[in-house]
C-alpha cells in the first residue's frame, strides 16, 4: 500500500463516521418545540440528553425531581421535554418555564409559545385565577379543559402547564390557556390511535354519554364510538342505563368503521357482548325438554309472547300455550313485558338456537286432575261462565267447562229459575258425560243424590207392584180349582 492511500484512509473513514453520527438528526428544532430525547449522562445539578441534533440538550436536574424530593430517572429514558432557549453551543431544555422569571422571560414564552407551569389559586366570574412566576393571570372556563367543566372547585389548589395566549401592560394583563397544549396532545394521541384502529380491534374505553339508542364510549385521546342498545349485552336491553352508567370502564371491539370526511368525524361502531360468549354456547348442559323454569316476558306480538329463561336466550310461548282455562286472542291478556312466569321448555332446537315453550303446561292440564276427581252421576256445584242459545256453559274447575243443553232445561221443573241466572250465578248440576280427549262434559239438572233416590224409590215401588200381582194371579188360579 503507497503512502498516498494510507494518507486518504483515515480522513474517507472519519467522513462516514461523521455522516453515520449526523444522519436523520433534525436541524429544524426551534425554541418551543416538544421533543423526546434520551437521557445520555446524569451529572450533579444537569442531565444532559439527545436531542436528534448535533447539539446535547441539557435540563436542570432539581425539574426533574419528583414529590419526595428524589431523581426517579437514569441514563437511557425517554423524557417528553420543551425547548427554551437554544444558541450555536447549548440547547435548554425544560418540562415548562416555573418558578420565578422576569418579565422578558413571559414575553418569550408568549411569542414563542413555550409552556409555563402555573398553580390555579380560586375560581372568578369566567374563569380561574393562575399564578404564574409569582404573577397574576387570567384563564377562561373554557380554556382549562377539553370538556366541559362541571365542578370548576375541583381544579382549585391544581399545578399545570400552560401556554400565554395574551401578553399587554407590561405584564398587567396575562391570559393563559391550557386548552390548546391538551388539544396538541390530544391530536398526537388521536393519530396515533387511528393508526391502530381497525375493524375487530379490541379496546378499553370510557363511557361517556348516554342515549336511548345506545352508549357513547370513548376508546382514547377523546376518540368516541358508539355502542347500540342491541350490541350492549346478549340480553334483551330496554335502555343502555339498563347496563351502563357514565363513566363506567367498558371493554369494547370496533365492529364498524366509516373514516372521517371533510368536516364529519369517523364513525365508529362499537360491541360490548361480542367480548362474551354467546350464551347459547352452553345452553345444552343447561336446559333439557320437560324442564320447568321461572322466565322474564321481553315482549309479546300477535303470535305469543317471548320469555328470556337465561340471560340472552329467549324462548316462544305460542298463544295456543298460553291458557287451558280459556281461548286466548290477545297475549297481552295473559302477560305483560317484564312479568316472570313460570314455562315448561317443550322443544330446543340447538341448530336454528330456539325454544318452545308453554305457560299452561307448567301449571298443569286442569283436565288430568278433573278426570281423577269426578266421574258420570257425581253432582258438582259450578258457576254460570257464558249463556247460548243452544245451553249454558258451566264453569266446573279452572280450565274446565261443562255445557247443559237447553233441551234439558226445557225439560226440567226448574227452568224457570235456570232462565234467571246470571254470569257468576252458582248452580249445581249432574255430570252426565266426561270426554277428556275432546275436552268435553255433558251436563243435566238437579244433585245426583237426589237422583239416586229416586231411581231407588221408583224401583222399591216397582217391586211391590209386582209381587202383589203375582199374590192376586196365585188366589185366582186357586179359586178356579176348587170351582
Amino acid at each position: 500500500m503507497n503512502d498516498d492511500a494510507q494518507n486518504d484512509a483515515p480522513e474517507e473513514s472519519f467522513a462516514e463516521l461523521f455522516e453515520s453520527y449526523t444522519s436523520g438528526m433534525s436541524q429544524d428544532i426551534q425554541v418551543g418545540d416538544k421533543i423526546r430525547g434520551q437521557i445520555i449522562s446524569i451529572g450533579k445539578d444537569t442531565v444532559f440528553m439527545d436531542t436528534g441534533t448535533k447539539i446535547d440538550g441539557a435540563v436542570d436536574k432539581a425539574e426533574l425531581l419528583d414529590e419526595n424530593g428524589d431523581f426517579p430517572y437514569r441514563a437511557g429514558d425517554f423524557l417528553e421535554m420543551y425547548v427554551t432557549a437554544m444558541t450555536e453551543n447549548e440547547i435548554v431544555l425544560s418540562k415548562a418555564i416555573s418558578g420565578v422569571g422576569g418579565l422578558n422571560q413571559l414575553k418569550d414564552a408568549c411569542s414563542q409559545k413555550i409552556p409555563v407551569e402555573g398553580k390555579v389559586t380560586a375560581t372568578c366570574k369566567g374563569g380561574f385565577e393562575v399564578e404564574i412566576l409569582k404573577r397574576r393571570a387570567f384563564c377562561p372556563v373554557s380554556q382549562l379543559d377539553l370538556s366541559y367543566i362541571e365542578s370548576p372547585e375541583d381544579y382549585v389548589g391544581k399545578v399545570y402547564s400552560f401556554l400565554i395566549t395574551r401578553f399587554e401592560e407590561n405584564g398587567r394583563n396575562i391570559v393563559v390557556s391550557r386548552r390548546e397544549l391538551l388539544k396538541k396532545q390530544q391530536d398526537a394521541e388521536q393519530k396515533e390511535i387511528y393508526k391502530k384502529l381497525t375493524l375487530d380491534s379490541e379496546w378499553d374505553g370510557r363511557v361517556t354519554r348516554l342515549m336511548p339508542f345506545g352508549a357513547f364510549v370513548d376508546i382514547g385521546a377523546g376518540i368516541e364510538g358508539m355502542v347500540h342498545v342491541s350490541e350492549l349485552s346478549w340480553s334483551r336491553v330496554e335502555t343502555p342505563q339498563d347496563v351502563v352508567r357514565i363513566g363506567d370502564s367498558l371493554r369494547v371491539r370496533v365492529i364498524g368503521l366509516k373514516p372521517a370526511e371533510g368536516k364529519e368525524r369517523a364513525k365508529i361502531s362499537l360491541s360490548a357482548k361480542q367480548l362474551q360468549s354467546h350464551p347459547w354456547d352452553s345452553l345444552e348442559d343447561k336446559f333439557k325438554v320437560g324442564d320447568v323454569l321461572d322466565g322474564k316476558v321481553t315482549r309479546c306480538a300477535k303470535f305469543g309472547a317471548f320469555v328470556e329463561i337465561a340471560p340472552g336466550v329467549e324462548g316462544l310461548v305460542h298463544i295456543s300455550e298460553m291458557s287451558y282455562e280459556k281461548r286466548v286472542v290477545n297475549p297481552e291478556a295473559i302477560v305483560q313485558p317484564n312479568d316472570v312466569v313460570s314455562v315448561l321448555v317443550k322443544e330446543i332446537d340447538f341448530e336454528k338456537r330456539r325454544i318452545s315453550l308453554s305457560i299452561r303446561d307448567a301449571k298443569g292440564d286442569p283436565w288430568v286432575g278433573f278426570r281423577d276427581t269426578y266421574s258420570a252421576g257425581q253432582s258438582i256445584t259450578g258457576t254460570l261462565e257464558k249463556r247460548e242459545k243452544f245451553g249454558l256453559f258451566i264453569k266446573l274447575a279452572p280450565g274446565v267447562t261443562g255445557l247443559l243443553p237447553q233441551s234439558v232445561i226445557n225439560q226440567s221443573t226448574d227452568r224457570a229459575d235456570l232462565e234467571k241466572l246470571k254470569t257468576g250465578d252458582s248452580v249445581t248440576v249432574t255430570i252426565e258425560e266426561i270426554k277428556p280427549a275432546e275436552r268435553k262434559v255433558s251436563l243435566s239438572v238437579g244433585s245426583g243424590a237426589e237422583d239416586e233416590d229416586w231411581r231407588k224409590h221408583t224401583q222399591s215401588e216397582g217391586n211391590a207392584i209386582g209381587s202383589l200381582g203375582e199374590k192376586l194371579q196365585q188366589a185366582l188360579k186357586s179359586r178356579e180349582k176348587i170351582s
